[in-house]
């Protein structure tokens, strides 16, 4: 996850919807949250919902995450 806090508008609308508790609110009032605890992610994408900002925050899901597809054509012709 990925967070801009120069696009931020401090609305701490992602400290209130995300479940797992990776935003902190910022220490100033109207001030940027803090991004806590990033590992704690589930990529769910309910903060990237509820942000009035565009590209304030951007979900980049891990690697290990990515699901490799293959064709079942290729898949048998590959056995």
């Amino acid at each position: 996850m990925l967070f801009d806090d120069e696009k931020c508008t401090g609305c701490n609308n992602c400290v209130e919807i995300c479940q797992v508790d990776v935003f902190l609110p910022g220490n100033e009032k109207g001030g940027s949250p803090v991004v806590a605890f990033p590992g704690e992610c589930w990529y769910c994408g309910c903060c990237v919902m509820v942000c009035p900002s565009e590209e304030a925050i951007t979900l980049r899901h891990p690697l290990i995450n990515h699901v490799h597809y293959m064709p079942i054509k290729d898949l048998i012709a590959w056995e």
